[in-house]
C-alpha cells in the first residue's frame, strides 16, 4: 500500500507542478493513514474535482456552493450575536439545524460561515489554544488575543483550500470586542459585522436600525429581524434563529425559534391571505 507524501498537500495551490509525476506524492518510507484515490492519478483526481485555491476556477465537477446568514454587533449593553441554521450545497439543503455559534468558553463566542468542518474544527482548536493560555498565564485570555491565535492559524494555512468567514466576540478587560477573521488570514476589529449570503439583507436592517445606544432587548430584537429578513429572502439562508447576548458574566443564549415561525408572528395578515381568507393589508 502507498502512503502520502508531504508534498501532496500543494496540490491546486501556486506551489503543484502539474507537469511533476505523481510518483513525487508518494513515498512508502513516510508513515501516514490517508488512503489516496483509487485512480490512476490521484493528483489529477483531486485538481479536477476540488477548488483549493481562491479566485481559481479549475472547472472541477464538484463544485462548493455555500450559503449563510450571520450577524454581530456591539452595543452599551454588551453584544448581540444572531446567526441562522441552514447547511446548503447549491440548491441541495443538508441540514436546517447546524449549530453556527462555537461556545469557545464561557466569555468567547465564534461564528461560522464557510466550510462548517472547517470552522468547526478550528474554532474548537481555537478553544484548545486559549485554554493552554489561561493554564499557562492564571488569567482568561482577551478577545484580541484569541482572534489573532485565530489569524495565526489560518495565516498558517493560507492557499490550502479552507473557507472561513467567522467572528470572534466576547468581553474582556476592555470590554466587549468583536473581530471578523477568515481564511485569508484577514483580521478586522469593528463594531457590527454580517457574513454569508444572506449578510446584504441583514446589512440593510442593520444599516436603518442599528445605533450604539440600544437597551438590550431593542438589541435582541434587532439581530432576531435583521437574520429574519435575510432568511426571508435568500434562499440558502433559514432554519432556526440562534441568538445570544454577550455581557460582562459571559455569554447567554436568549432565542432559538424556526424563522418561518417568526416570519408569520411578525407579519400574521400575510398567513391570513394565503390561508385564503378575505383580509387585507394595511401599508
Amino acid at each position: 500500500m502507498q502512503t502520502i507524501g508531504s508534498s501532496i498537500l500543494d496540490i491546486g495551490t501556486s506551489k503543484w507542478n502539474a507537469d511533476a509525476a505523481p510518483q513525487e506524492c508518494l513515498s512508502s518510507s513516510i508513515p501516514s493513514h490517508m488512503m489516496l484515490p483509487a485512480v490512476a492519478n490521484p493528483a489529477e483526481f483531486c485538481r479536477t474535482n476540488f477548488s483549493v485555491e481562491k479566485g481559481k476556477d479549475y472547472d472541477q465537477d464538484i463544485k462548493f456552493f455555500k450559503g449563510t446568514t450571520t450577524l454581530a454587533f456591539k452595543f452599551q449593553g454588551g453584544v448581540v450575536v444572531s446567526v441562522d441554521s441552514r447547511a446548503t450545497q447549491g440548491p441541495y439543503i443538508a441540514s436546517q439545524s447546524v449549530k453556527k455559534v462555537i461556545e469557545i468558553n464561557p466569555f468567547l463566542l465564534g461564528t461560522m460561515a464557510g466550510g462548517a468542518a472547517d470552522c468547526q474544527f478550528w474554532e474548537r482548536d481555537l478553544g484548545r489554544q486559549c485554554r493552554l493560555y489561561e493554564l499557562r498565564n492564571k488569567e482568561r485570555i482577551s478577545v484580541a488575543a484569541a482572534s489573532k491565535l485565530l489569524c495565526n492559524t489560518m495565516y498558517a494555512y493560507r492557499g490550502y483550500g479552507l473557507s472561513m468567514g467567522t467572528m470572534v466576540t466576547g468581553w474582556d478587560k476592555t470590554g466587549p470586542q468583536l473581530y471578523y477573521v477568515d481564511n485569508d488570514a484577514t483580521r478586522i476589529h469593528g463594531d457590527l459585522f454580517s457574513v454569508g449570503s444572506g449578510s446584504t439583507y441583514a446589512y440593510g436592517v442593520l444599516d436603518n436600525h442599528y445605533r450604539y445606544d440600544l437597551t438590550v432587548e431593542e438589541a435582541i430584537e434587532l439581530g432576531k429581524r435583521a437574520i429574519l429578513h435575510a432568511t426571508h429572502r435568500d434562499a440558502y439562508s433559514g432554519g432556526i434563529n440562534n441568538v445570544y447576548h454577550v455581557g460582562e458574566n459571559g455569554w447567554t443564549k436568549v432565542w432559538s425559534n424556526d424563522t418561518t415561525e417568526m416570519y408569520y408572528n411578525y407579519y400574521p395578515l400575510t398567513k391570513a391571505v394565503e390561508d385564503g381568507q378575505e383580509e387585507k393589508m394595511e401599508l
